[in-house]
C-alpha cells in the first residue's frame, strides 16, 4: 500500500489515557488507514525516531471567531499543536448580524473581550461578507481554514440581531424568545456545535453597559432557547457562570435539553458564583451524580493580565469604573485624576468583593516609559517608596505616562497545589485557552505546550498519556466531535509528532502584527515537529508549510452531524 504521509518510528500515544507503544501511523486521503504497524511506501515519510506521535490537540474555548476572517492560521494555535478550534464561547460571535450593528458587534467584542476595535474595522473591512449564521459558516468555508473550526451559536449577537439597541436595556418578550429560538435551531441545522450563554459579572461590553445576554431571564429566555439543542437532538451548551446561571441552572440545562454542559471557568482565587473551587468541584461531581453532564472548564495556566489603562478589562466589573467605560480616552484621562474616583477606587478596592482583585498585591510594572527601570517591580512596592496609596500611584503612572503604563496582575490559578487539583479533578475538563481574545492582555492559547512541558516533564504531577487524553478525546466527547481526537483507523488525520524532552511554550513576547498595526502578546513553542491537519502537513519545525494567499488549506469546518447526537465533519 501506498500512503500519501506516513510517520515513522515513533512512540505513540493515540488519545485514550492507554500506555504508549513504538509504531508507524499511515494517511491516505486525509484519514487514518494504519496505526501500529504501517508496511508500505509513502509519498512524503515523516521520521518520528525518538518523538511522540499523537492526536492533534483541540481547544474548546476560543475567540477566533472576527480574527479567522483576516488570518485563516488562526495564529498562535496552531504553533502548539492545536489542530481543532470551537469559537463563538460565552455566548460572544459576529453573527447573526445586521449591517447597522457591525459596529456595535466591534466595541461588543472590544470591551468584553480586550479586542481593538481599529484592528477588527481594518481587518473586517466595511462590507462583511455575511449577515445570519448559517452565510457565517459558508464564509468560513469559502475563504478556507487552515485548523479546523466549529462555532456555537452566540447569545448575545442573537439578541442584538432580534432586539437591536433594547438588547443591553431589558428582558425579551415571549415573541422575541421565540424569533431568538428559531434563529438558534436555523444555526444548530446549519452546523452550529451548540448554543452559549454568559451571565457573568465580568462581562462589560459596549459603552459599558452589560453584554446583551446579561439581560436576559434565565426561566424565560435561556432555558427556553436551550430547549431547541433537545428539540432538535443536536449539540452542546456553553455558557460562563454568574448570577443566577450556577451548578444548578448548568444540571437544569443538561437534563432539560439532554446534552452536555461545558461552563467556564473553574479557576482557584476566582469565583463568579457558587463558592470556591473546592466547593464548585463539590457541586460538580454532586449533579453529575444525580444524571447531569456538565463539565467545568479548567486552566493548567495562572491566569494573569498585561493590562493598558486605556482598556482597564480587570476593573471594569467594578462598579467604580462604570463612567470609565463609559468615557472615551480623554474623559478616562479626566477621571483617573479625579480625587473623588480615586477615592471611590480605593473604598471599594479594601472591601476585597471584586472577582478580579485576588492577584492586586501581586501587581507588577510590566511597562512604563518614564522609567524603565521599574519594569518588573511591584506596585505595591513602588507605592510604599513613593509613600502613597497604590491606587494613587498607579494613576499617577498612567497620566505622567500619558497610558504608556501597563500592569500585570495574576487573578486566578496562582496556587498551584490547588491548580493540580483542578486539573485532575474527573468532572473537569481542559479549556480557556481565549485565543483571539484579549491579545494584548494575555496570551495562553500555548496551554498545551505548557501543560506537556511543566505539569508532565518539568514538575511530574501528570503521565503524558494522561495530558495527552486530556488535550484530546476528552475535549472531544466534552464537545461532541466523533471524528478526532484519537489516533484511530478511519478517523481524520489530525497528528501531533513533539518531542518530549523539549516541548514548552515560550516567555511571552509583544509583536505589533494584527490589521492596523495593533498589538498582541506570543509564545513561541519548542518541541513541536510536526503538525498535521487532515493529512497535510501544515508545520514542520516551527515553520508554516503553506501560505493562505497562495495554498489550499487542510481545515475543516466541523458542523453537526445528520443524526445530531454528535458532531462531525461535513
Amino acid at each position: 500500500m501506498e500512503y500519501d504521509l506516513k510517520i515513522s518510528g515513533g512512540t505513540i500515544v493515540d488519545g485514550t489515557n492507554t500506555p504508549r507503544y513504538k509504531g508507524d501511523l499511515g494517511i491516505v486521503d486525509g484519514k487514518i488507514v494504519a496505526v501500529g504497524d504501517a508496511p508500505g511506501t509513502a509519498k512524503k515519510t515523516i521520521d518520528a525516531t525518538g518523538k511522540i506521535v499523537c492526536p492533534g490537540f483541540i481547544d474548546n474555548h476560543t475567540h477566533y471567531d472576527a480574527q479567522v476572517l483576516w488570518d485563516q492560521m488562526m495564529t498562535i494555535s496552531p504553533w502548539h499543536g492545536v489542530t481543532t478550534v470551537l469559537l463563538g464561547n460565552c455566548g460572544f460571535g459576529v453573527a447573526p448580524v445586521r449591517k447597522e450593528d457591525q459596529d456595535t458587534i466591534i466595541r461588543t467584542l472590544e470591551g468584553v473581550e480586550g479586542m481593538d476595535a481599529n484592528s477588527m474595522r481594518a481587518g473586517l473591512g466595511t462590507d462583511w461578507p455575511f449577515e445570519t449564521f448559517p452565510e457565517y459558516m459558508q464564509t468560513l468555508e469559502n475563504i478556507g481554514v487552515g485548523i479546523n473550526v466549529g462555532a456555537l451559536i452566540g447569545h448575545t449577537p442573537t439578541r442584538l440581531y432580534v432586539m437591536g439597541d433594547d438588547s443591553t436595556e431589558r428582558e425579551a418578550t415571549g415573541d422575541e424568545v421565540l424569533k431568538m429560538r428559531e434563529i438558534v435551531r436555523d444555526a444548530l441545522k446549519a452546523g452550529a456545535i451548540g448554543f452559549a450563554t454568559s451571565k457573568a459579572p465580568t462581562h462589560v461590553g459596549a459603552g459599558g453597559k452589560p453584554v446583551p445576554s446579561r439581560m436576559a431571564n434565565y426561566k424565560d429566555e435561556i432555558l427556553e432557547i436551550v430547549k431547541v439543542v433537545g428539540e432538535e437532538k443536536q449539540g452542546i451548551i456553553q455558557s460562563t457562570i454568574g448570577t443566577d446561571v450556577l451548578h444548578d441552572q448548568f444540571a437544569e440545562m443538561s437534563k432539560v435539553a439532554d446534552c452536555n454542559v461545558t461552563w467556564t471557568a473553574l479557576l482557584q482565587g476566582v469565583s463568579l458564583g457558587g463558592g470556591d473551587h473546592i466547593e464548585q468541584l463539590a457541586r460538580s461531581a454532586e449533579i453529575n451524580a444525580n444524571g447531569a453532564r456538565v463539565f467545568p472548564q479548567v486552566s493548567p495556566r495562572s491566569l494573569s493580565f498585561d493590562m493598558n489603562m486605556k482598556a482597564p478589562f480587570l476593573f471594569e466589573s467594578m462598579a467604580t469604573f462604570k463612567p470609565v467605560s463609559e468615557a472615551d480616552l480623554e474623559g478616562r484621562r479626566k477621571i483617573y485624576a479625579d480625587t473623588k474616583f480615586r477615592a471611590d477606587f480605593k473604598a471599594e478596592v479594601l472591601t476585597g468583593k471584586s472577582v478580579v482583585l485576588g492577584g492586586w498585591h501581586d501587581t507588577v510594572i510590566s511597562e512604563y516609559p518614564v522609567d524603565p527601570s521599574l519594569k518588573e517591580q511591584k506596585l505595591f512596592d513602588i507605592a510604599k517608596s513613593r509613600g502613597e496609596d497604590p491606587v494613587d500611584t498607579l494613576l499617577d503612572m498612567v497620566l505622567e505616562s500619558d497610558f504608556g503604563l501597563r500592569i500585570r496582575s495574576p487573578i486566578g490559578n496562582y496556587d498551584e497545589v490547588e491548580v493540580e487539583k483542578l486539573l485532575k479533578d474527573p468532572n473537569t475538563v481542559i479549556g480557556l485557552s481565549d485565543g483571539g481574545a484579549h491579545a494584548s492582555q494575555l496570551c495562553d492559547s500555548c496551554y498545551a505546550t505548557y501543560l506537556l512541558g511543566y505539569w508532565v516533564r518539568d514538575k511530574g504531577a501528570i503521565e503524558l498519556e494522561h495530558a495527552i487524553w486530556m488535550l484530546t478525546s476528552r475535549v472531544a466527547d466534552v464537545i461532541n466531535i466523533v471524528d478526532r481526537g484519537r489516533l484511530e483507523v478511519g478517523l481524520a488525520a489530525d497528528v501531533v509528532v513533539f518531542d518530549a524532552a523539549t516541548v514548552g511554550a515560550g516567555d511571552l513576547e509583544r509583536v505589533n502584527d494584527l490589521p492596523d498595526g495593533a498589538d498582541r502578546l506570543i509564545s513561541e513553542a519548542s518541541g513541536i515537529d510536526a503538525v498535521v491537519v487532515n493529512g497535510v502537513l501544515l508545520r514542520a519545525n516551527n515553520v508554516d508549510q503553506l501560505n493562505p494567499a497562495n495554498d489550499k488549506l487542510p481545515g475543516k469546518v466541523l458542523r453537526g452531524s445528520v443524526d445530531g447526537a454528535r458532531a462531525s465533519t461535513q
